[in-house]
């Protein structure tokens, strides 16, 4: 039976890595597009207005869970309907009341930040929207648990592709800030009908004492984990909008959001899939190690070269591209991002198997001590540097990637040899990609030209560094995806 059940486990993982890669790309190039003519039609002031009171609907998410959907994922045993029902039971009343607490404080959100009648507007359909997404909650875990995600990922590119085009839409008008409103609402029913039409599930209240105490034994610590971040990360957010100008809060997302669409792309979707996946392998820690490594290799041999190609092309992008130069202050914020980004790539995946194999209280540490750097360091390098400093601040905590290491492996044996690869086949890309980025005019065909020599240059370099490694692993998705 465990043969079978890793073989299953196996193959759906690998499935679901090719779906959520597919749902990503999808996502990614409609959020591209979308993102060009949003920037081009709205000012820095209206996407740091989006950035901050997104900031504080995703503060009040932390609070509507207590970790249950992760228990449930988590969980060794079966779960059972008493588990899903009491998990729904105790969501909703959270949610339910977060969200009466948040509607009756729109006009101290619109005082607080200053903000307009289309403000609060969006702040009150991020608050329904918020309300709409818990719904969903039951389905989604059924089919993670499961790990069935080329199901899961139909309602998200549906919401994506409803979200940004109604968005770009309203912009060309000249909605401004009411354009992400209209957005978010239709954005939040489309992806609920979906949900329940792929994964259906009868909704109904329900408590069992004994169950919700042992998923609260799991989930409570790693909301805790949550909650920290939170504070280290959107609740910072907040306070950005607070002590900085709005204009320089869009320049920190714009940089921050861009940094971060490679992990967006590979390591979103390989903690989608891992987390449950380890959790099935908790028992296995010799399987589990090889699937740790595994998931690094994986991650980096895509996200190494996206970052480098990311910072040594950007300043170029931004020099030809119309009214993108009003975006140059944020550069600086962009290449430290992105090197954190690259960091990260690295410790997510570790502090994941923490989280798989039950240890939540080391990864809670870890969040801590994450969470009071964040707050002791950035504000003093936001008073030396400006509104850069947050970016560099971000990448100095980063470079604890080290500790992880060190923590994970006196549990999980695994290796990180095989990163040496894709490191130094991305920097000797960028050492090629600069030199000829600077011998060369700036214009859009160079660019392009740039981006395709990259990719040729780093995949020529990689076959040659780790060509047994990318057999295998093609030999792998042959038998799992393509092989019935």
């Amino acid at each position: 039976m465990e043969e079978v059940d890793i073989a299953l486990i196996k193959k759906r993982s690998i499935k679901g890595i090719f779906a959520l890669t597919y749902r990503t790309f999808a996502i990614q190039v409609i959020g591209f597009s979308a993102n060009f003519v949003l920037t081009i039609f709205l000012s820095p002031e209206v996407f740091g207005i989006y950035f901050v009171v997104t900031a504080v609907i995703a503060f009040l998410t932390y609070f509507s869970d207590v970790g249950l959907a992760a228990a449930l994922i988590q969980k060794k045993e079966n779960i059972s309907e008493e588990d899903l029902r009491t998990t729904f039971t105790i969501q909703q009343g959270l949610v339910i009341s977060i969200s009466l607490i948040a509607l009756i404080s729109s006009s101290f959100v619109k005082d607080f930040y200053k903000l307009d009648s289309d403000g609060v507007f969006l702040f009150q359909a991020l608050v329904i929207s918020f309300f709409l997404s818990s719904l969903k909650t039951i389905p989604s875990i059924i089919l993670e648990r499961e790990l069935k995600f080329e199901k899961l990922v139909i309602p998200q590119i549906a919401e994506t592709l409803v979200f940004n085009v109604i968005a770009v839409f309203m912009a060309m008008q000249g909605f401004g800030v009411a354009s992400f409103s209209i957005a978010v609402l239709a954005r939040g029913v489309i992806g609920l009908v979906l949900i329940y039409i792929i994964s259906p599930w009868k909704i109904g209240l329900g408590f069992s004492g004994s169950a919700a105490r042992k998923l609260l034994s799991y989930g409570i610590p790693f909301q805790a984990n949550s909650f920290i971040a939170l504070l280290k990360d959107d609740l910072f957010i907040v306070y950005l909008g607070k002590v900085l100008p709005l204009a320089q809060v869009g320049y920190i997302g714009f940089a921050q959001k861009w940094a971060y669409t490679p992990l967006r792309l590979i390591m979103d979707n390989m903690i989608k899939i891992t987390f449950p996946s380890f959790s099935r392998l908790q028992e296995n820690r010799n399987l589990l190690g090889k699937a740790v490594e595994k998931s690094i290799f994986s991650s980096a041999f895509v996200i190494f070269p996206l970052i480098a190609g990311l910072i040594t092309l950007s300043p170029y992008f931004i020099k030809i591209i119309p009214k993108y130069e009003k975006l140059e202050p944020a550069l600086l914020s962009l290449a430290f991002f992105s090197l954190n980004a690259c960091l990260s790539s690295i410790s997510t995946p570790l502090t994941n198997a923490l989280n798989a194999i039950g240890k939540i209280k080391i990864t809670l540490y870890l969040m801590i001590f994450w969470t009071v750097a964040t707050w002791l360091i950035t504000p003093l390098m936001i008073f030396l540097l400006g509104f850069n400093g947050v970016a560099l601040s971000s990448f100095i905590i980063s470079l604890s990637v080290f500790l992880v290491v060190i923590l994970v492996k006196k549990y999980i044996i695994f290796s990180l040899y095989s990163l040496i690869y894709p490191f130094f086949s991305a920097l000797i890309m960028t050492a090629i990609l600069f030199i000829l980025m600077n011998v060369f005019p700036t214009t859009i065909f160079t660019i392009v030209a740039g981006v395709v020599l990259g990719a040729i240059i780093y995949t020529v370099l990689m076959f040659s560094f780790a060509r047994k490694i990318i057999l295998a692993d093609i030999k792998l998705i042959k038998e799992n995806v393509f092989k019935k």
